[in-house]
C-alpha cells in the first residue's frame, strides 16, 4: 500500500469515529500539509481549554460541530472532504507554524497546491453559522453539504410551561378574577415587553453582528469579550442600560 492509499484510508477510519478529527502538529504536518494528498480538509484552529476563557471558541465549535456531522451521515460522503481542529494547547506549534495569533479561525487546505487567500474564512465578517460555512466549503470545494441540525425543544418546552403557570393560576384564583383588569398589572407587563422590544439584546437578535471584528491598527481578529476592541459590539447591550429611564418615561406618558 502506498502513502496516499494509507493516509486517506486512516483519515477515513479517524472520520468514522468522529466527525472532526483532532489533531496535533505531528498529524497536521503529516494529513494536512505533506504531499501527496488528493482530498480537501477544513481545519478550525481554536483555543478550548477553559482557561483560554474563548466563549466566541465555544460558540464557533458548536456550529462545527453541526456541519461536519451534516457532512459524516450525508449520502454524499466520501473521502474527498475531511474535517479537522487544531487546538492551541495541541497544536501551538502549527499557530506559529502558520503565523497565527487569533482563534477561532477556518482555513482550507486544497487536494493540489497552497491555501490562497480566499481558503481562509471571513469569520468577523460573515459570523460562523453552519450554513455560511457550508456556502464558503461549496465555493471552495464543489462539495454541496446540507445542513442538519438536531431538534431544539427548548422553546416549545419554555411555552408548555408558560401555558401551564398561566393555566394554574387561573385556576387557582377562579373564584376572583378581578386581578384581571388590574391596570398596574397589565402596565408592568407592558413595560417589561417594551423593554424587551427596545433591548440591545433584541438589535442583536434581528440583526446578527458578528461575534469578532478586526482590529483595523494590527489586522488582529478579536472576539466581543476583548476589553478594548469590541466597543462597537458591546454598544448595543450599553444602549439598552442607558435608555431605560427614556423608555419609561415615554410609557408614563402615555
Amino acid at each position: 500500500m502506498n502513502m496516499l492509499a494509507e493516509k486517506v484510508e486512516q483519515m477515513m477510519e479517524w472520520s468514522s469515529r468522529r466527525s472532526v478529527i483532532r489533531m496535533n502538529g505531528d498529524k497536521f504536518r503529516r494529513f494536512v500539509k505533506a504531499p501527496p494528498r488528493n482530498y480537501s480538509v477544513i481545519v478550525m484552529f481554536t483555543a478550548l481549554q477553559p482557561q483560554r476563557q474563548c466563549s466566541v471558541c465555544r460558540q464557533a465549535n458548536e456550529e462545527y460541530q453541526v456541519l461536519a456531522n451534516s457532512w459524516r451521515y450525508s449520502s454524499a460522503f466520501s473521502n474527498k472532504l475531511f474535517f479537522t481542529v487544531v487546538d492551541y494547547d495541541e497544536g501551538a506549534d502549527v499557530f506559529q507554524q502558520l503565523n497565527m495569533n487569533s482563534a477561532p479561525t477556518f482555513m482550507h487546505f486544497p487536494a493540489k497546491g497552497k491555501p490562497k487567500r480566499a481558503d481562509t474564512f471571513d469569520l468577523q465578517r460573515i459570523g460562523f453559522a453552519s450554513e455560511q460555512l457550508a456556502k464558503w466549503i461549496a465555493d471552495r470545494t464543489d462539495v454541496q453539504i446540507r445542513v442538519f441540525r438536531p431538534p431544539n425543544y427548548s422553546g416549545t418546552i419554555a411555552l408548555a410551561l408558560l401555558v401551564s403557570l398561566v393555566g394554574g393560576l387561573l385556576y387557582l384564583r377562579r373564584n376572583n378574577l378581578e386581578f384581571i383588569y388590574n391596570k398596574t398589572g397589565w402596565a408592568m407587563a407592558a413595560l417589561c415587553v417594551v423593554f424587551a422590544m427596545t433591548s440591545g439584546q433584541m438589535w442583536n437578535h434581528i440583526r446578527g453582528p458578528p461575534y469578532a471584528h478586526k482590529n483595523p491598527q494590527n489586522g488582529q481578529v478579536v472576539s466581543a469579550s476583548s476589553s478594548k476592541s469590541s466597543s462597537r459590539l458591546r454598544a448595543p447591550y450599553v444602549s439598552h442600560h442607558s435608555s431605560k429611564p427614556l423608555q419609561t418615561q415615554f410609557v408614563l406618558m402615555t
